[in-house]
């Protein structure tokens, strides 16, 4: 090789590895200071519920630490599928979040998407509502035991409220069904909001529902809590017993209860992922924030990465299959590679 060949060929190895370092450190430095601009936060539901509600309420307790702004929109349809295709479809970079709740992990049973947060990473699920099961303070049940027991007494006469398959009445309905015979009449509702009210006015006679939803009735005595959802005493609701006290098989369903979470695409850097973590993770751990979830009526998890993971995949597994069970699925949790709880 000549004398003027090898300096080109040196030159050009040179311009090569400098190059090659150059774009190393550029993305280096571009995920150290992420992030460098505003991140889009899409809220699963709309404006006013208690998806929203949750996401508005952390958000300002973590744009400080990510020193950027976080822009909150509402994109809600299809039960939740809508915004997280969205989301899943947008460029993994961090810069789109996802404020969701537990619908996505239904999605694929029943037939809405095929996308559930299998896709995504877990940056925080901030916490876990609590389920209650009321009745008319008219009926003569002071604990479950007793409802359950007068349910096999009188078959087909004793009516729940529901608000259709998929919902939270329905779950629970299916959870309660799994302990032998369980013919009570089914009373669905467009919401939790016509439910109770129509307990109230004696025209069913239990009903399963969220604890936000029922607190005001349950403290002023217009309804009675008989159990709720969850392994042990909840510390709002002093002296109701846990759903396991007397039927200690639900505890392979517990915990559960409709949540609230932040999540990103699963194809997102690491780095990304820390940074967010972090930031949800300390902002939720603000007392202030802290208080809020109890003031709302739920119970702060706090938690992301594996054992996010851990929790949503038996929350999946539980749901799936008490719905699939009760005929409400339209494929099966088996063709998905959900195993039974």
């Amino acid at each position: 090789m000549k004398r003027r060949e090898i300096l080109i060929w040196s030159i050009c190895s040179i311009l090569s590895v400098g190059a090659a370092v150059g774009i190393h450190l550029s993305a280096a430095t571009v995920n150290a200071t992420y992030p460098t601009r505003n991140i889009q936060g899409v809220i699963m539901w709309g404006a006013g519920g208690a998806t929203d509600t949750m996401s508005r309420a952390i958000t300002p307790y973590v744009e400080p630490l990510l020193n950027q702004e976080v822009i909150l929109t509402n994109r809600s349809g299809g039960a939740g599928a809508i915004s997280t295709k969205y989301v899943h479809h947008r460029k993994p970079d961090g810069y789109t979040l996802l404020y969701g709740a537990e619908n996505p992990q239904l999605h694929g049973v029943l037939g809405l998407s095929d996308v559930d947060y299998r896709e995504f990473y877990a940056v925080n699920v901030l916490a876990r509502g609590i389920s209650v099961i009321v009745a008319h303070p008219d009926t003569p049940w002071r604990s479950l035991k007793e409802l359950m027991e007068d349910v096999k007494n009188r078959p087909g006469e004793i009516k729940m409220g529901s608000t259709g398959p998929g919902g939270l009445p329905y779950v629970i309905g299916a959870m309660l069904g799994t302990q032998g015979e369980f013919d009570i009449i089914p009373v669905p509702f467009d919401g939790d909001g016509p439910a109770i009210t129509a307990l109230l006015g004696g025209h069913v006679d239990f009903l399963p529902s969220g604890y936000t939803a029922t607190s005001e009735h349950i403290r002023a005595g217009r309804l009675r809590a008989l159990a709720v959802v969850n392994d042990q005493e909840i510390e709002l609701l002093p002296g109701i017993p846990p759903l396991t006290q007397d039927y200690p098989a639900f505890k392979k369903f517990l915990p559960w209860g409709p949540f609230y979470g932040v999540f990103i695409d699963k194809d997102a850097p690491d780095s990304v992922k820390t940074k967010l973590t972090e930031a949800f993770h300390q902002g939720a751990s603000d007392p202030a924030f802290e208080k809020f979830v109890t003031d709302f009526g739920a119970i702060q998890m706090n938690v992301s990465g594996e054992e996010a993971n851990v929790f949503l995949k038996k929350w999946q597994s539980v749901t799936t299959w008490l719905l699939h069970d009760a005929g409400a699925t339209k494929t099966s949790p088996e063709a998905f590679g959900i195993e039974r709880p």
